[in-house]
């Protein structure tokens, strides 16, 4: 009896005082729902989120450049697509990877000497420009007929960045067998080159002779042009070289003048110079016309078009078309839903995996993380911030030509920043147990105590301490009442049962 009447005065005692205080609204605890965006780490499965939704700019069908004809999304206020007579083109955003318009993006076609432009993703990383090489006559066997030549001679000594000048500006495929070469041989630098763009997820490519002249099987696609011409972007060695307009090139004591024969970036032969052009690469053969590979920017944005083969407008055409397509990019950039992306599938689900993250960190009110624990946890003071992967987009542009040439950072929930008098959380081992070690250190699927928490997320700090300390106040004078009542009791005769 005495136990229960404890227990009731201190039930009675407790209840009164929670009558007449308000609750704090940190201890009000809704019916559980499912959590929110801003309040679920990163960390967590990816089946606690579900599919994520990608921004609407992102959201592209990718089969949708497998269709035959033009592909364009436009949207309000686009502008009208210009008429191109190439059998193939495409128009991508070099930034993002991100395709503006297409037609026939994936149709195989021979690339001539855009081509190059994958030699030298594949080549270029592996010599010094200063590294110097005599040419043995041997390297410059096989050269097709009627291939673009600089003009080197076996026995002249020359720099690597001399042969690779050779390559962009005058196109010339002694200039590539030399380096192929020096880099494996012929056959060996064409399975590297096949490597090379499968790993970029360019899947139309199937290279039989590296510097791009007529082979039989020898196929790519403006889709897979595009690629090559955005990974030459982030490439500064590349870059420099495609976007030489003027060089002069060795003969043993003397040199001569070479020069670009992308008429876009030099403006010879009546094509008037682009603005802003940046280059890459450009070819002829007579199987597979003109072709080209060019990029520019313009107020901030760089965009790369890939058109193959004109069937109107002469020689020249390939330039005119490639002009006009991005004029139309430029202006459209803001006014089209992509129509696909130049990004390997991987690659394009992370970067949408980041772009989609990105609104959650800053709506769960994160901060950059000032230090982090070895493995990506992040410390108790320095909440982390989902930032997609930096990236560069260097700029320069180059052209070729063929035979008979005529023109994922560290993802953590948001640290709560609960002081160490915080009370743990039930099943904790102490005030440094594992429980509250999961909230405070954002541990990866625990929810965050942000403003944007969930409802359903457990109170720290003084709203939590508030109506424990009022409890605990109201039990002790419940159970010094008792106490009084009792001794009272025992003075006067009255019977207290137990």
């Amino acid at each position: 009896m005495i136990v229960t009447s404890a227990v009731r005065h201190a039930a009675a005692g407790s209840a009164a005082l929670l009558f007449v205080l308000p609750v704090p609204a940190a201890v009000a605890s809704p019916a559980p729902t499912a959590p929110s965006v801003s309040s679920v780490s990163f960390g967590s499965p990816a089946s606690a989120l579900g599919e994520p939704t990608p921004p609407a700019r992102g959201h592209v069908d990718p089969a949708r450049l497998d269709r035959r004809g033009v592909q364009v999304q436009p949207l309000a206020g686009a502008p009208r697509l210009p008429s191109a007579s190439a059998l193939s083109w495409v128009v991508a955003d070099a930034s993002t990877g991100e395709v503006l318009a297409a037609r026939d993006a994936h149709r195989k076609l021979p690339p001539a000497s855009t081509l190059k432009a994958l030699f030298a993703l594949t080549a270029l990383p592996h010599h010094d420009p200063s590294e110097q090489h005599t040419v043995a006559d041997s390297e410059l066997t096989g050269i097709g007929a009627g291939s673009s030549l600089v003009g080197i001679k076996e026995g002249y000594t020359y720099k690597v960045s001399d042969l690779w000048n050779g390559v962009f500006l005058s196109s010339g495929n002694d200039a590539v067998h030399v380096l192929a070469a020096m880099n494996g041989g012929w056959d060996a630098m064409a399975r590297k080159m096949q490597e090379k763009a499968r790993s970029l997820g360019a899947n139309d490519t199937h290279v039989v002779s590296p510097d791009g002249y007529d082979a039989p099987g020898q196929v790519s696609s403006a889709y897979d042009l595009a690629v090559f011409g955005r990974a030459g972007l982030q490439d500064p060695a590349f870059t420099r070289y495609c976007s030489t307009r003027y060089a002069d090139f060795p003969a043993g004591s003397w040199s001569y003048g070479i020069a670009n024969t992308n008429r876009l970036l030099t403006g010879e032969n009546g094509v008037e110079r682009y603005p802003g052009l940046i280059g890459i690469k450009n070819g002829y053969t007579s199987n597979a016309g003109n072709t080209l590979v060019s990029a520019a920017k313009r107020d901030g944005r760089t965009l790369v078009v890939s058109v193959m083969n004109p069937q109107e407008g002469g020689g020249y055409a390939v330039y005119e078309e490639a002009r006009s397509l991005l004029d139309w990019g430029f202006e459209a950039a803001e006014h089209v839903r992509p129509v696909g992306s130049l990004l390997p599938e991987r690659a394009k689900a992370e970067a949408d995996a980041r772009a989609a993250a990105a609104p959650r960190a800053e709506a769960a009110g994160a901060e950059p993380a000032k230090e982090a624990r070895p493995g990506g946890a992040p410390t108790k003071d320095a909440p982390t911030k989902d930032a997609p992967a930096k990236g560069t987009s260097a700029e320069g542009a180059s052209e070729n030509s063929g035979k008979g040439e005529k023109g994922a950072p560290v993802r953590s929930a948001p640290a709560s920043g609960s002081p160490e008098k915080d009370a743990a959380a039930p099943g904790a081992s102490g005030p440094d147990g594992p429980a509250r070690d999961a909230v405070a250190e954002g541990a990866p699927g625990t929810a965050s105590l942000g403003k944007d928490a969930s409802p359903a997320a457990a109170p720290s700090g003084a709203s939590a301490g508030l109506p424990l300390g009022l409890i605990g106040a109201a039990c002790a004078a419940a159970l010094g009442l008792w106490g009084w009542r009792r001794r009272a009791g025992a003075a006067t005769g009255d019977s207290v049962q137990e």
